[in-house]
């Protein structure tokens, strides 16, 4: 009897040593995302050591693209829409018409150019390409304090001009009432590949590819310790350097976050989640952003991600069409201006595309991606990043330990609850329902985002979150 007992014993022991094994050893570690150090440039990597000038750059036109682009707009094809339509078919094409004479008539290139130039830009080669970022320092710094550096990342169709009216709100706060506790000095690079930095050469150049060319940047800039905030791609690039460099990622900042390594009790939530919110971490505006979940969430996905399937799957055959009429770019990209800042903007003839753009604005950045001819590599960024299907690679596996904030934005195409974005991040120290704004809302809402900002970097700072990461 007492053998038995001994045996039992025995038994019991092994199971909890062996339940104590697996939660020590099943506990999340912070493991790091590897640093990609690739060599994107033409041909083979050569010898000799890349040079690591910065190099100052200026956006030029000519008269020659100038007369190329109105040659193009004058001999555009437009087809009739069907009636009523406004945008539910895409840009309405009654309302492309008028751009396209405000384009051609009023629109003043070379005066944008001007307003491009006033930040200070530059170009450095970094894995074998040019990058071009724009780096804004403090006109003023209050005695004994120094700036801090932030890496601000855009997406597709964005670029590097949407950061255009938030720059000034954050490098001069106390100028526009924001305070003068802290002050940064801000780069933002264009996405290998967008704008004016050039393309990858070889495949395979995915949103760790850019984190870790980003990386590099901020190092060759000086920065051993900063800030990175972005939205749409520039969410990822930032996720990702936060995973490679979490040392020197201060905090991590963004406007549009996805997990996609949902659990059962995040599946159970889209079921049950609009009946028993509290059970599963909602609020109540969780759930007006959320459902009825087939209609804001599945139905919506199908009916926006089209453009995603073609350039995750095909992107130079409808490319070549995009690069090749200023006209179908147009058409292409103001689509997304519309409705991802608001869904509802479908149903205007309009697309409601001047409620919170100038038509300036909105050219401005049409023709960053006409006269560096980007668009066919800006959309090969989604066959880079999604070709390997979705929740398969390394980054989308490992936890994100850097202090985070989100300012989540009511009229983002899907919205993510805190209780789903802690999945994956960790350490989220701020999660805001911002009263308004969509998808771009740097170029939205500029204030909202920088006083969301100032809030996030306060709360790091001040109780050193950085350090206990």
């Amino acid at each position: 009897c007492s053998s038995l007992a001994g045996i039992m014993l025995l038994e019991v022991l092994l199971v909890l040593g062996t339940l104590l094994i697996y939660f020590f050893f099943s506990k999340k570690k912070e493991e790091t995302l590897p640093f990609k150090d690739g060599w994107w440039g033409r041909g083979q990597k050569p010898e000799t050591t890349e040079d690591s000038s910065v190099r100052p750059f200026k956006v030029e036109t000519t008269e020659e693209e100038l007369s190329d682009l109105f040659r193009r707009l004058d001999q555009a094809r437009f087809t009739e829409p069907l009636e009523n339509s406004c945008f539910h078919y895409g840009t309405n094409l009654v309302h492309l018409r008028k751009v396209v004479s405000y384009w051609k008539n009023q629109f003043n290139w070379k005066k944008q150019v001007e307003v491009l130039n006033k930040y200070p830009q530059f170009k450095t080669k970094i894995q074998g390409i040019e990058i071009h970022f724009v780096h804004v320092k403090p006109p003023h710094l209050p005695e004994g304090q120094a700036a801090k550096p932030l890496l601000m990342v855009h997406g597709w169709p964005g670029s590097f001009y949407e950061f255009y009216k938030i720059i000034p709100l954050l490098t001069d706060p106390a100028s526009h009432g924001l305070g003068d506790e802290h002050i940064f000095e801000v780069i933002c690079p264009s996405i290998p590949g967008y704008g004016f930095s050039e393309a990858p050469h070889k495949k395979d150049f995915d949103s760790v590819s850019a984190a870790s060319v980003f990386y590099e940047l901020m190092l060759r800039l000086g920065f051993n310790e900063f800030y990175t905030q972005g939205g749409d791609w520039g969410w990822l690039i930032c996720t990702n350097l936060a995973q490679i460099a979490p040392n020197h990622v201060k905090g991590l900042h963004l406007n549009m976050v996805s997990v996609s390594k949902l659990g059962l009790t995040q599946l159970l939530s889209i079921l049950l989640g609009r009946y028993f919110p509290r059970l599963f971490g909602f609020q109540d505006e969780d759930v007006r952003r959320m459902f009825p979940f087939l209609k804001k969430g599945l139905y919506r996905i199908l009916s926006e991600s089209g453009y995603a399937h073609i350039q995750a799957t095909k992107p130079d055959t409808v490319g070549c069409g995009l690069n090749d009429s200023p006209v179908g770019l147009a058409a292409y990209i103001l689509e997304k201006f519309s409705s991802w800042t608001d869904i509802e903007f479908q149903d205007l003839e309009d697309g409601g595309l001047e409620r919170k753009f100038s038509l300036d604005d909105l050219l401005t950045n049409i023709m960053i991606y006409w006269v560096s001819g980007c668009i066919v590599s800006s959309m090969r960024f989604y066959k880079e990043n999604l070709q390997k299907g979705i929740g398969r690679q390394k980054h989308e596996k490992l936890s994100v330990w850097v202090p985070t904030g989100i300012a989540s934005f009511p009229n983002e195409i899907l919205h993510t609850p805190q209780a789903w974005a802690k999945k994956q991040y960790t350490n989220i120290i701020s999660f805001h329902l911002m009263p308004r704004g969509g998808h771009f809302a740097a170029f939205e809402e500029p204030e909202l985002l920088a006083k969301d900002i100032l809030q996030f970097v306060d709360k790091v700072e001040k109780e050193q979150l950085w350090k206990k990461k």
